[in-house]
């Protein structure tokens, strides 16, 4: 059967090969980031903006709880573990105006105007909101890049900081998995990223059908799915990367 994944010679004895779909994918530990986008209060707590807007959080702590299986193996195994924090400035300049898509699609945003009261609260940078949740803040090595909209490659310098250390290979995580997920993921795939998405890392907002159409849409179009055992079970057995 055949891999796919970019691996210089040199390094191929360090390499495992992770089950996924469409087809298995390499992995070496010093060529991949796990990729934490948005597991903030806003999308995954009681009283977080997801939650006042409406949506399902119900999913949210089982998919807390297999992220932090995720990246307690990956940090043993030597992999970088990236944290994408979505939100704005207090005063909201950097989520857009009225001449902003961003200003008529945020939930957050459409939220606030429809509740006064919430202003400033929900994804206002320093906030309780905005904040990684208490399970899975980052440690000593990991990197926290803010972003601004959707996606994590759009206006960061999140793209430069995986170069720098020649990695090339994308394991994704986190919430949501059709809103900032994807966009992140499709837009490492067009920046010649390797990405692979544990589904069951991932929460949506939406009905359940969303869920499977993103992973439709990323095995089939984007990158590579997997599961959290997966995952786990082979970069368990990878050596730690040489510094």
């Amino acid at each position: 059967m055949s891999t796919a994944g970019y691996e210089p010679p040199a390094q191929r004895s360090k390499s495992v090969t992770l089950p996924a779909r469409p087809e298995p994918i390499r992995l070496n530990p010093a060529e991949t980031a796990v990729m934490v986008v948005d597991m903030q209060n806003a999308y995954s707590t009681e009283g977080g903006y997801v939650d006042l807007a409406g949506f399902d959080i119900s999913g949210a702590r089982g998919t807390i709880a297999n992220i932090k299986r995720t990246l307690d193996a990956a940090r043993a195994a030597g992999v970088l573990v990236v944290y994408f924090q979505n939100g704005w400035d207090p005063d909201y300049v950097e989520a857009g105006g009225p001449g902003s898509p961003n200003w008529h699609k945020s939930n957050a945003l459409k939220t606030m105007r429809a509740r006064p009261e919430l202003q400033g609260k929900l994804l206002a940078k320093g906030t309780w909101d905005y904040a990684i949740v208490e399970e899975l803040q980052p440690k000593q090595g990991d990197i926290l890049i803010p972003k601004t909209r959707y996606s994590g490659f759009f206006n960061t310098n999140v793209d430069s900081v995986l170069r720098a250390r020649g990695i090339r290979n994308l394991v994704f995580v986190g919430i949501a998995t059709n809103v900032c997920v994807e966009s992140s993921l499709r837009d490492a795939f067009h920046l010649e990223y390797f990405g692979v998405m544990l589904e069951d890392a991932t929460h949506h907002l939406g009905p359940d059908f969303i869920q499977k159409a993103t992973v439709y849409n990323v095995e089939k179009f984007f990158g590579w799915v997997a599961t959290v055992d997966d995952f786990c079970g082979v970069i368990s057995q990878a050596a730690p990367a040489e510094c």
